[in-house]
């Protein structure tokens, strides 16, 4: 029995081949008419049908003579032209489609890379701004100090202008007295 299911196998293969090319990515992945042909045109074990049960080849071979025999060579062989042409497509399509998502990657992986940039950048302009405000403010309070030490200390003659003095300085004239209000 297993000579003849590899005759049988051995004989579709080649009527594949013979039918759709070498290529074995044409070949549709179960002809009924072909199985039918094989399995019923010699061999060992003529008109016996591998892997099909008796009802299902007995209702193959009634369609398959109502169908159109004759014209299936060139429908199968236009098909197969079809298919191929199809599948060229789909790969090409495939192609463009992994170029495009690789792409994409590159330039999401590229506007991260300015994002985290950007964020470092002004994480830094931050950083230096408070730096030169606590310097500044720093300078400021020991110019205060140093005015402060001046005025109490007496080495510094006092000034109307100064804020915390408001005594006229020693020896200057008294304000003229303020105009009348009628």
């Amino acid at each position: 029995m297993m000579i003849t299911f590899f005759y049988f196998q051995e004989t579709y293969n080649n009527q594949l081949r013979e039918r759709y090319g070498d290529d074995t990515l044409t070949h549709p992945k179960f002809d009924p008419d072909m199985w039918m042909e094989v399995g019923s045109s010699g061999g060992p074990n003529k008109n016996r049908v591998y892997g099909l049960s008796n009802i299902t080849a007995d209702n193959l071979r009634s369609t398959r003579s109502v169908s159109t025999v004759g014209s299936s060579r060139s429908i199968s062989s236009s098909q197969s032209k079809e298919f191929v042409a199809l599948q060229q497509h789909t790969a090409q399509l495939t192609e463009k489609y992994d170029n495009l998502k690789a792409e994409y990657a590159q330039f999401r992986a590229e506007q991260r890379a300015e994002s985290e940039q950007l964020k470092a950048s002004q994480a830094l302009q931050k950083a230096e701004y408070e730096a030169a405000h606590e310097q500044q403010k720093t300078a400021y309070e020991q110019l205060r100090e140093i005015i402060m030490n001046m005025s109490n200390s007496g080495t510094c003659a006092p000034n109307i202008f100064w804020p915390y003095n408001h005594q006229p300085p020693p020896g200057s004239p008294p304000p003229p007295p303020a105009p009348p209000l009628y």
